[in-house]
């Protein structure tokens, strides 16, 4: 899919960014002229560089003999039109992984979500527009906090789904298409890293409710979403995955093991949702399922059009708490992705891995 593709990965130094970065140099998507890795935080694309120089000392899932020329670290901003224009120049496949994603952080500064999650995105459809690029495909990233959003999180994320569908109306040689899933497993600032802090330190773990339930996916399966997305997406769709939902106190109790932390129900932060939703009633009228995922049509008619068989219960939304997983199947989730806290050693041995 990327052969001779010049790619580029917004926010490329995140969890996400590395996790894909890493699987383009497995070769399994192909051999890219360039990948360009776009963000603004030195101290990160520093950190990064040592990580992908060591793998490639240890020939570790590296299919490239000379990596140092195939990918371009650059500083930059995705809020300032400038610097997005000279990253996309030469850019056939861009993956817009920058964002602003902390739900509390975003209530109390929401213009700042503004610059990051929604001007960023115009930034990068007006560039394409303006100079008039050859940009192949473009796929913006989201989350189901867009969907049904009550935070602003969601809410600049469900903005930047839309500019990017009416991207393809602007830029009618540039395939634009969302992908949109649920908490990332072990990502940067997710649940997990912060339960296994609570958990080694010997504290309580913090749960803002008994009832809450969020899909899990792990930060492999959120990439294979995003392939998915460039293999078969279709100007304008949305792509969904279809992936497990679990009770957060289960993964509390399911991390916590035998080691007896308690348990503390704190009530919801600023912005929280209880239950979170991937597709909503309405979307679900114009849902398909293709390749063991789902596909949103847009609802602009002047898009795109699709003859595919749409949901058997179209009035149903797709929401965390219609089937969470029990709690010995959250468990053996926790054990493949070698999440699970080590019972065996104790916890300043731990701490200071």
């Amino acid at each position: 899919m990327l052969t001779d593709r010049r790619v580029l990965i917004t926010g490329g130094t995140g969890s996400l960014g590395k996790t894909l970065v890493k699987r383009i140099l497995s070769g399994e998507l192909g051999h890219p002229k360039k990948i360009t890795i776009f963000s603004r935080d030195e101290a990160k694309q520093h950190d990064m560089r040592n990580e992908l120089a060591e793998r490639q000392a240890a020939t570790d899932e590296v299919v490239f003999d000379d990596y140092h020329n195939l990918i371009d670290f650059r500083i930059g901003d995705i809020r300032d039109y400038d610097s997005v224009c000279s990253a996309i120049r030469k850019c056939d496949v861009i993956f817009n992984a920058a964002a602003m994603k902390q739900v509390p952080t975003c209530e109390y500064v929401p213009s700042e979500a503004v610059l990051t999650n929604v001007i960023g995105a115009s930034n990068i459809v007006k560039a394409i527009s303006n100079l008039n690029l050859t940009v192949e495909t473009v796929v913006g990233i989201s989350t189901d906090k867009a969907c049904k959003p009550v935070n602003v999180m969601g809410m600049t994320k469900a903005i930047q789904e839309r500019i990017f569908i009416t991207g393809n109306l602007e830029c009618r040689n540039t395939r634009f298409v969302n992908v949109r899933y649920g908490n990332v497993l072990a990502s940067r600032g997710s649940v997990i890293p912060f339960f296994h802090q609570l958990i080694l330190s010997g504290r309580a773990v913090t749960v803002t409710s008994e009832v809450m339930t969020r899909f899990l996916l792990s930060l492999n399966s959120a990439v294979d979403v995003i392939v998915e997305a460039v293999k078969s997406g279709r100007p304008g769709e949305t792509i969904i995955p279809i992936v497990p939902s679990a009770r957060i106190i289960d993964l509390a109790e399911a991390l916590i093991g035998d080691r007896g932390n308690p348990i503390k129900i704190t009530g919801a932060r600023p912005g929280e949702k209880i239950h979170e939703i991937l597709i909503s009633e309405e979307e679900a009228y114009r849902t398909f399922k293709r390749n063991n995922y789902y596909a949103i049509k847009p609802m602009l008619p002047d898009i795109s059009s699709t003859s595919e068989v749409f949901l058997n219960e179209p009035s149903k939304e797709y929401n965390s708490a219609d089937d969470p997983m029990s709690k010995d199947n959250l468990v053996q989730l926790l054990m493949r992705n070698n999440l699970l806290v080590d019972q065996s050693r104790p916890p300043e041995v731990e701490m200071l891995q």
